[in-house]
């Protein structure tokens, strides 16, 4: 079936990147938290966690996938 194809995980090294990036970001956040900085601390968190991590569980390269 074709429809099996969309269901596999894709995970390559550009996903890596924006994952380790997410990590970054949140460890950042929290030694930023950590000096009680109330500014950049919760937008280096929600960075991280609601944006970084869930865009590098759903990224595709969809370029390279429709010049094959």
């Amino acid at each position: 079936m074709k429809g099996k194809d969309n269901n596999k995980f894709y995970w390559e090294n550009t996903n890596s990147i924006i994952f380790a990036a997410g990590i970054l970001a949140i460890i950042i956040g929290y030694i930023f938290l950590a000096r009680e900085s109330l500014t950049l601390a919760p937008i280096l968190l929600v960075l991280g966690y609601a944006v970084l991590i869930p865009i590098s569980l759903v990224y595709k390269d969809w370029l390279k996938k429709k010049d094959k």
